[in-house]
């Protein structure tokens, strides 16, 4: 049986709307993959962890990604470490420089929860960067109208990737839910 793994972003949860659109997606057209998207903790090696956790239940060739943002960042670590697919969704490459300016108190607006972002949350992102990526494994996804990242980092890193590029945008993916049938069949997740 697949696994399909939803990474959520920072400060998000399995209660976005990608992650929510994804999973109503599967359920409907694909119910014999099992859907997983857990509520990362808010440390990245914590994180890490709880997601290493989720492929250890299922042989590796049973599993694929998809990650959205900074959990396209994870997605990046778990896809070379275990040679998974993944689909990426306007990824992080660098988070550890983006939130160096989100340095202090967070809360995350979906479950409340109150944590720090101090220089050791900065140091575990940059343990796991992984600058050389496997260009098979990957479909990245990004919009240029993306007002968090600069999409063009994800160009130059995964050139030799599939990638898909659209104009104009945000960083949520503007109608991500119509990329589905393309993500579901790079993924090989087609009954």
């Amino acid at each position: 049986m697949s696994n399909l793994l939803f990474i959520h972003g920072f400060n998000s949860s399995p209660l976005s709307k990608k992650a929510q659109q994804t999973q109503k997606y599967i359920q409907k057209y694909l119910p014999e993959v099992r859907f997983h998207c857990p509520q990362l903790a808010t440390n990245p090696k914590d994180a890490i962890n709880q997601l290493e956790q989720y492929l250890k239940t299922s042989p590796a060739e049973h599993w694929t990604l998809i990650g959205s943002s900074l959990g396209g960042y994870f997605s990046t670590y778990l896809s070379e470490i275990y040679n998974l697919k993944a689909v990426l969704v306007n990824p992080a490459i660098k988070p550890y420089e983006l939130l160096s300016g989100y340095e202090g108190e967070q809360i995350n607006p979906y479950t409340q929860e109150s944590y720090k972002v101090e220089k050791r949350y900065l140091d575990d992102l940059i343990a796991i960067e992984k600058p050389h990526v496997a260009k098979n494994n990957y479909m990245v996804m990004v919009q240029t109208g993306d007002e968090v990242l600069n999409y063009q980092e994800a160009v130059d890193k995964f050139q030799d990737s599939h990638l898909i590029v659209q104009q104009n945008g945000d960083h949520s993916f503007v109608n991500y839910e119509k990329m589905l049938p393309q993500i579901v069949e790079f993924l090989q997740l087609t009954a």
